[in-house]
């Protein structure tokens, strides 16, 4: 059975405060944790008016404090923005708070505009240290640095007897490298790219796998998707709409407040951009929990993904946690074992 968890990025509704995403997603992941989703990611984004996920360090201490059970993760911070001893000691506090509970997903991205990003870190070739920067913050979480490193006499407290579980998260093949040849679980961000590159990637982190102490003895791949549902196709589709109308303006590198359903369908398209949003149409994870759970499962095995993340855009949070309930309930029916056969 692939465990089924959920990524959020604490989405801004246009009209309203963007305080109110995060206390949505404090309120989301108690949700997400009764329903028995397995991990509950925080993305991390900078100087967008559409997220409001900008440190999910601090959110996930939040979390921590309402729940009891599920694992709780960053998806993931952009390592290239901050000191790996920051990072790890972040974390650690973490660990502390939540034993055997932490996820560590890390990213080369900015999440953030190149002025952002300079803001973050004013060294514009960080990026590029980024593989290094991994195994400095893997060795504070307890593998230790080697001798002759500089810092090798420094220590990431608190030294609590777990570390967080790390992750390497990405939407290209670079990612799918470092996770690979650093023996890392990997995750692919499907709905960024619509899928595309998806498999080439993940096949890249198999190829390319190889285990380390401590870490998983074979690849462990994840997916995260976007996707809704309702209970019937025509309340998905209307509830995906604000989804659609929000791509438009990212298509154009433009990062709004998602807009309210009564907005998004009061919006008047171009004939090219009614045809963009029918071009995207048979690609989206939409409609009724079954079906919705079957197509993921389906895409799922395709990329040989052991795990996957769903990411659930929608501006009415009554919705949204229904479609997080929904999809939850028709995925362990889906996926629950057959029962053995009776004997002879």
């Amino acid at each position: 059975m692939r465990p089924l968890s959920v990524l959020d990025q604490s989405p801004v509704v246009a009209g309203r405060d963007p305080g109110a995403s995060i206390r949505e997603t404090i309120a989301l992941a108690r949700v997400a944790e009764e329903a028995g989703y397995a991990r509950y990611w925080l993305a991390e984004h900078h100087n967008s008016a559409a997220v409001a996920g900008s440190a999910p360090e601090v959110l996930l201490g939040a979390l921590a404090a309402v729940t009891s059970r599920i694992r709780l993760g960053s998806a993931g911070v952009m390592l290239p923005h901050y000191a790996p001893l920051k990072v790890a000691e972040q974390f650690r506090v973490l660990e502390a708070i939540a034993p055997g509970r932490i996820d560590l997903g890390l990213g080369r991205a900015p999440g953030a505009d190149r002025l952002a990003a300079l803001a973050l870190n004013p060294d514009p070739d960080a990026a590029e240290r980024f593989p290094q920067q991994v195994q400095e913050v893997m060795a504070w979480l307890g593998y230790g640095l080697p001798a002759g490193h500089p810092f090798a006499a420094v220590r990431a407290m608190p030294e609590v007897p777990t570390r967080p579980e790390v992750w390497i998260l990405g939407s290209s093949d670079y990612g799918a490298q470092v996770a690979g040849l650093l023996g890392l679980p990997y995750a692919f961000a499907h709905f960024i790219t619509d899928g595309e590159g998806a498999a080439e990637a993940i096949g890249l982190y198999r190829r390319l796998f190889r285990p380390r102490p401590g870490g998983p003895a074979a690849p462990h791949a994840a997916v995260a998707v976007a996707a809704l549902c309702a209970e019937s196709e025509e309340e998905a589709w209307r509830l995906w709409r604000p989804r659609e109308i929000w791509r438009l303006s990212r298509d154009r590198g433009i990062y709004l407040p998602l807009p309210t359903v009564e907005e998004a369908h009061a919006r008047t398209l171009s004939p090219a951009e009614a045809a963009r949003i029918e071009a995207l149409r048979p690609r989206a994870l939409v409609g009724t929990p079954e079906r919705v759970a079957a197509r993921i499962a389906a895409l799922a095995a395709e990329l040989q993904a052991e795990e996957v993340a769903v990411l659930t855009p929608c501006p009415e949070s009554a919705a949204r946690a229904r479609s997080v309930r929904m999809l939850a309930e028709a995925w362990a029916r889906l996926t629950r074992p057959a029962p053995a056969p009776l004997p002879a």
